[in-house]
């Protein structure tokens, strides 16, 4: 008696996910179709105009460090 209980069941499960992928499958079926064909408007690509400016770094006068001069005479 369980098996036939449980047969039954699964069964009617079973049937139930048919169904319910044959009714999804009918009322989506226009939408699927459409986006398996649609084809998205090409888009120019985007053209970034960049100017890399390098100024010039000019080197800046040496001078001595006389901090130190005298600390190191003997």
């Amino acid at each position: 008696m369980f098996t036939v209980i449980a047969a039954t069941l699964l069964s009617a499960a079973f049937l139930l996910a048919i169904g319910t992928m044959a009714w999804m499958f009918m009322a989506y079926r226009d939408k699927m179709v459409a986006a398996l064909l649609f084809e998205p408007i090409p888009r120019q690509p985007a053209v970034y105009h960049i100017r890399i400016r390098r100024p010039r770094v000019l080197p800046a006068p040496r001078q001595a460090n006389a901090s130190f001069n005298g600390v190191f005479a003997a």
